[in-house]
C-alpha cells in the first residue's frame, strides 16, 4: 500500500467525541467535496473535506455520513457512491461497503441512492440537523460547495428544521492532535526532510525554479505522498519578497536566494517547511547576516511557544523581537522603535505576516482564531525578513508540537543552520 491508513478506531473516537458534544434528539449531516471539472471532460483530483475524513477515513467522492444523537448514545450511517462495470472501467474501483466499514468502523454503509429516503426519515424528528459552512477566516468560497448545495435542498424540503453548524464543534476538536495524527504529521514532516536534503545538492546557477519543483515532486512521490501540501513557492532572486509567488518559472541565477515554501501530505496530513539557501552554495555576508536574525527569531519564537500563552501575545512578542534583528541590520531605527515599543508598526515593513498558523489536515488548519496555547496541538513556526530593496527576502519554517513540558520540532532534523546549508550544499 502507498501509505498506512489510520486504523478505524481513530475515525470511531473521533464520531464517539463528537457525539457527546451534540445534544440528544440532533441529527448530523456531513458530505464530502465536489470533484471539480476541467475545461473539457477530464476533473480535477478530489480534495476531500477535512471534516468528513476526520470522522471517517474515506477519501471518495459523493459520500455521506449521517448521524442521530440518542440520550444513551448515537447512529450512525456512511452513504457510498455506488460502483458498477462502467465506473470501473473509466475511474477505477470504489469502495465497496464491506471496505468501508473496514476503514471506518461504521458498520450500517449503505449506497447513496438511498440518501433522500433516509432524510424524509429522519429529519422530521430530529431536534436540529448539523450541517456544515466553511467559516475558516482565511476561506474564500466563490464556487458553493457541495454541503452548501446540500444545506439549500434542506431548507428546501424541510423549511421547519431547524439548522446548526457544526464547524465550531469539529474545529475545536481538531485543534489537538491525537496520537495517530502526530505519527501521520511526523511522516510526511520525514519525507520533507529527505526529499529537501537530496535537493541541496541539486541547486546551483542556472537551474529552473521549475525544476526544483519537478526535482522536489519526483523526491515525495516516491516516497509514498500523492502530492505537495499545497503549490509549491520556488521564489528566487527579487522573488523571495513575493510571500505568496508560485509562478516557478525563473532560472536561479548565480549569487541568487532561493526561497522554497513546500510541504507533502502523508495520508492527507500535511507538513509545512520553508528553507531559504543561496544558488550557488554560499551565502554572501549580507544575506548570512539576514539570515542569522531569522533564524534569531526562528529560536526565540519557539522558547516561547509554550502552553499557556494566548496566540495573539506570542505574536507581539516575536514582532518586538523582531524589532531588535531589524535594528541590527541597519533596517530600522532604535527611535522608529521607541514610537511604540510595545508593538512596533515599522516592523511589518520588512516582517508582514505572522509567525504561526496551526497545521494538520489542512495546511492552514482550523482551531480558534487566537487560541491559549496548549498541549498537543501543532503550530508553524515561520518568521521571515523581506528586504525588497535589496532582492533578499528569507523565511525559515518548521513545524512544531506542543508538549506538556517540552515541545518536538516534527522538522527538527532539517538542516537549518548556514553553515549545514553550505557544507551539504558544497559539490
Amino acid at each position: 500500500m502507498r501509505y498506512e491508513p489510520l486504523p478505524s478506531s481513530f475515525f470511531a473516537g473521533n464520531r464517539e467525541e463528537l457525539a457527546s458534544r451534540l445534544p440528544a434528539g440532533s441529527m448530523l449531516i456531513l458530505h464530502a467535496n465536489d470533484v471539480f471539472p476541467t475545461n473539457a471532460d477530464g476533473t480535477f483530483a478530489l480534495h476531500q473535506n477535512a471534516n468528513l475524513f476526520y470522522l471517517t477515513g474515506v477519501d471518495q467522492e459523493e459520500t455521506v455520513l449521517v448521524m442521530t444523537i440518542r440520550e444513551d448514545g448515537w447512529d450512525e450511517i456512511l452513504l457510498l457512491r455506488e460502483t458498477n462495470e462502467q465506473i470501473a472501467i473509466w475511474e477505477g474501483a470504489r469502495l465497496s461497503q464491506e471496505q468501508a466499514r473496514e476503514l471506518s468502523g461504521i458498520q450500517d454503509v449503505r449506497w447513496t441512492d438511498e440518501y433522500d429516503a433516509l432524510l424524509e426519515a429522519l429529519v422530521p424528528s430530529a431536534s436540529m440537523v448539523f450541517v456544515e459552512a466553511n467559516q475558516h477566516p482565511r476561506c474564500t468560497c466563490p464556487v458553493e460547495t457541495r454541503n452548501a448545495r446540500m444545506t439549500k435542498e434542506l431548507k428546501e424540503k424541510f423549511p421547519d428544521a431547524i439548522l446548526k453548524n457544526v464547524y465550531e464543534i469539529l474545529a475545536d476538536m481538531r485543534q489537538i492532535k491525537k496520537p495517530e495524527e502526530i505519527k501521520a504529521l511526523k511522516k510526511a514532516c520525514d519525507i520533507t526532510n529527505e526529499g529537501f536534503r537530496e535537493l541541496l545538492r541539486f541547486i546551483r546557477p542556472g537551474v529552473g525554479e521549475w525544476q526544483i519543483e519537478g526535482f522536489l515532486a519526483n523526491e515525495f512521490i516516491s516516497r509514498g505522498p500523492r502530492k505537495f501540501s499545497f503549490l509549491p513557492i520556488i521564489a528566487s532572486g527579487k522573488d523571495t519578497c513575493v510571500l505568496h509567488y508560485i509562478q516557478n518559472d525563473k532560472r536561479c541565477e548565480d549569487g541568487d536566494l532561493v526561497l522554497m515554501d513546500i510541504g507533502t501530505e502523508y495520508g492527507n496530513y500535511n507538513s509545512d517547511m520553508t528553507r531559504t539557501v543561496p544558488v550557488n552554495g554560499k551565502f554572501t555576508p549580507r544575506q548570512r547576516a539576514v539570515y542569522e536574525s531569522v533564524l534569531n527569531m526562528m529560536t526565540y519564537a519557539k522558547k516561547i511557544l509554550k502552553p499557556g500563552i494566548l496566540k495573539s501575545e506570542y505574536e507581539r512578542m516575536v514582532r518586538v523581537f523582531a524589532a531588535g534583528e531589524l535594528v541590527k541590520l541597519g533596517l530600522i531605527t532604535p527611535a522608529q522603535v521607541a514610537e511604540k515599543p510595545s508593538d512596533p508598526p515599522i516592523v511589518r515593513k520588512y516582517y508582514m505576516h505572522g509567525c504561526s498558523h496551526f497545521l494538520g489536515l489542512d495546511v492552514h488548519d482550523v482551531g480558534e482564531a487566537n487560541p491559549v496555547v496548549l498541549p498537543g496541538m501543532v503550530f508553524t513556526v515561520e518568521p521571515g525578513i523581506y528586504i525588497a530593496e535589496e532582492g533578499i527576502g528569507i523565511r525559515l519554517e518548521n513545524d512544531v508540537l506542543i508538549g506538556e513540558t517540552e515541545n518536538i520540532d516534527l522538522l527538527g532534523d532539517v538542516p537549518l543552520l548556514p553553515d549545514d546549508i553550505e557544507r551539504l550544499m558544497a559539490r
